[in-house]
């Protein structure tokens, strides 16, 4: 089996029966809102998937009104995780060098796992870095993050637009993104890479609840899997199921 099908079934198993519904909420959507956290920098030892998100929400919101407190950077934050760490999230995001998940969401060092691929596309391999946090260091939230103006996406659709080959490994990305795009398509959106963006983070985190490995703790309420939209012109992230 070449490394297109292997992609290929992967993504298909994951999302095979939620392609006509892909816009649904599934088990493990974003936790209702509530109160702030009493620091809003700092994470408690052993965070609920609602407070890992709601600390997500407020280092975003001090990143887009530009007050920034940059927490665990200094020294002793260094010092603190040399010989362990405890991250509060994995953020599964885009290469984009504009989309630097611990500067979005005003993190430091040891408080996130984070995996950037082009277009959050994933094969095995990368799904076991996915499932690393969640399955071996219980990290109770994982969020799905694509953005505004995706490259990787903006290839893929003109490709398949067009049906022009890529290169062969970037042609292996187009191909793991063709199930947003038929997506994406059938909305008869006017801007299809945006609405190929968003089938991507919705398929994405939809296979993600479904991967055996991550279910048991979605189950049990231990971890949650969510959408996020990163808008390069405002740096606001936006949440979705």
């Amino acid at each position: 089996m070449t490394q297109i099908d292997r992609r290929t079934v992967l993504r298909q198993a994951g999302v095979a029966a939620g392609l006509a519904a892909v816009g649904t909420v599934a088990a493990g959507a974003v936790p209702a809102a509530g109160t702030p956290l009493s620091s809003g920098v700092s994470a408690p030892a052993h965070p609920t998937p609602h407070e890992a998100l709601t600390l997500l929400k407020e280092g975003n919101d001090r990143f887009v009104a530009g007050e920034m407190t940059h927490p665990n950077q200094d020294p002793a934050r260094r010092k603190e995780v040399a010989a362990g760490q405890e991250p509060f999230a994995v953020v599964f995001s885009c290469i984009d060098s504009r989309v630097p998940p611990e500067i979005v969401f005003d993190r430091g060092l040891g408080d996130l796992f984070v995996i950037r691929t082009g277009a959050q596309d994933y094969d095995c391999l990368i799904e076991g870095s996915v499932e690393y946090g969640p399955v071996l260091d219980h990290t109770p939230l994982l969020v799905v993050m694509g953005h505004q103006r995706c490259g990787a996406v903006t290839a893929a659709v003109n490709a398949l637009e067009s049906g022009t080959t890529p290169a062969p490994n970037l042609d292996a990305v187009v191909q793991s993104l063709s199930l947003a795009y038929a997506v994406a398509k059938k909305t008869g959106a006017d801007d299809l890479v945006e609405a190929t963006v968003r089938a991507q983070i919705r398929l994405t985190a939809r296979a993600l609840r479904r991967d055996p490995a991550l279910r048991p703790n979605i189950a049990r309420g231990m971890l949650t899997v969510v959408g996020a939209y990163y808008s390069l012109e405002t740096g606001e992230v936006s949440w979705q199921p």
